[in-house]
């Protein structure tokens, strides 16, 4: 039952959220929503300051009017961390958990989290880890630290699943996943989150819903990686990707591959690294998972160099080029930069083309973003001024208003003998003729290539 907010109990909370990024700051301002009194613990100050005046730091869909909502009404606060006499039922612990430089998961945040969870919970106190964590951390990590301090506890993993940008809705929607190694504490975190969906899965132990999060993201990454595979074929044979993969399944039930295209993000650039990184650990090396993965994360390298090779045909001074959508993805729209492979794409350009002059545009990440991300680019106000004159458009998300201007409307902005290069294939329903000479994609550049590489001018 959600708890009646008393004035003269202002430290106790339903729920502590500790983490306040996109998982945790969706999460809390749902749960306020539905009466629950909630706190958010975020160590950066100026995330606890917008919270507090309503004001989301993140794009996605009906989250400024709830949270503006919740704060309003009192059942949601953020601070940067538990003042002394707080008390929660449940801690719900949404710390990122990115990859280091040496590509294995840290696993630092968690247990700064976890310790700030021991010393404030108090006896017969459930913790929730809905982070994406590799697979045993629940028991081996968490569960250690809030046992030393001696209380009662129960833990359970409940991965977040929702789609930036659907957050609100999902989460109202999607079944949760709540893995705990007991019937007991399996019923009592199924009954949390009955507060938002109507479905909860219960899975016998912390580690199958550890392992699911990471297979069902990784499944999407190797889908992804074929897809991207079968692009590589069809540039090698000079024929369209976006003619082979529709054409194939229309009718056929038995084959559904995906489109190719950049892949990246908060989740699909790390869980698979997650997942194979755990298993090494017991002596099991993921094939299939770290190919994949490798076949898109050397898409930006490999594209840079066709276009790169295509422009000194054309010219041999140092090219302008317009970078255009740079969050992971424009579809639902979103503003995060995380895991993004346009950010791979630019680093690929900076290293080939030290020279060049980059712009960059995007639709909905501000400009104090796309300063901090990519300190040496020429920032563009509009897609327009990112155009004019520039010798190379690379359209690198799917927003929709990077297809707002049909390819020969881009081109006539750009410099004369300037060209399209399009990872999303956002114009695939035009004919070739509509296109021109001047448009290339992922999967449709047009040119026969041999096996090692280089290019050979083949029929369009």
């Amino acid at each position: 039952m959600a708890t009646t907010i008393n004035k003269d109990d202002k430290m106790r909370f339903d729920v502590g959220v500790v983490g306040l990024g996109h998982v945790g700051l969706t999460l809390a301002t749902a749960l306020a929503e539905t009466g629950s009194r909630v706190l958010g613990v975020e160590r950066r100050g100026d995330i606890v300051s917008m919270t507090n005046m309503g004001e989301p730091h993140i794009s996605e869909a009906g989250l400024p009017e709830m949270l503006a909502h919740a704060v309003g009404n009192g059942h949601l606060k953020a601070t940067q961390s538990f003042a002394p006499g707080t008390s929660c039922d449940v801690y719900v612990i949404t710390v990122g958990t990115p990859l280091g430089p040496d590509g294995l998961a840290r696993t630092d945040f968690i247990e700064a989290a976890t310790r700030e969870v021991a010393e404030n919970m108090g006896d017969g106190a459930l913790v929730i880890l809905r982070s994406t964590v590799k697979i045993g951390a629940a028991r081996n990590i968490v569960a250690p630290i809030l046992a030393a301090t001696g209380k009662r506890f129960e833990i359970a993993m409940c991965p977040e699943r929702t789609l930036e940008g659907r957050a609100m809705h999902e989460l109202h929607r999607l079944p949760q996943i709540v893995g705990a190694d007991t019937v007991e504490t399996r019923e009592r975190a199924a009954h949390f989150f009955y507060k938002l969906t109507p479905t909860c899965v219960q899975v016998s132990t912390l580690e199958t819903a550890e392992i699911i999060k990471l297979v069902d993201n990784t499944f999407r990454d190797v889908q992804f990686g074929f897809a991207n595979e079968v692009a590589r074929i069809c540039d090698v044979y000079g024929v369209n990707a976006m003619e082979v993969i529709p054409g194939g399944k229309l009718g056929y039930p038995r084959t559904n591959v995906a489109l190719p295209g950049l892949v990246g993000g908060p989740c699909l650039q790390k869980d698979p690294h997650i997942l194979a990184q755990s298993l090494r650990e017991v002596g099991l090396d993921l094939d299939i998972t770290t190919s994949a993965r490798r076949v898109n994360e050397r898409q930006p390298s490999e594209t840079i160099e066709f276009i790169l090779d295509e422009y000194h045909k054309r010219s041999e001074t140092a090219p302008t080029v317009a970078l255009l959508g740079m969050a992971f993805k424009g579809v639902p729209a979103t503003n995060d930069l995380r895991g993004a492979m346009s950010l791979q794409v630019l680093t690929a350009l900076e290293t080939a083309a030290p020279s060049a002059t980059i712009r960059i545009f995007d639709p909905v990440c501000s400009s104090g973003q796309l300063a901090e991300v990519a300190p040496r680019a020429v920032i563009a106000a509009t897609m327009q001024s990112a155009l004019e004159s520039a010798d190379i458009a690379i359209i690198s998300n799917n927003h929709p208003d990077l297809a707002s201007l049909r390819p020969r409307q881009m081109l006539g902005l750009m410099a004369e003998d300037g060209f399209i290069y399009d990872y999303w294939n956002h114009f695939s329903d035009l004919r070739p003729y509509e296109l021109g000479p001047n448009y290339f994609a992922v999967g449709n550049t047009g040119h026969r290539t041999d096996a090692r590489g280089s290019l050979k001018k083949g029929a369009a």
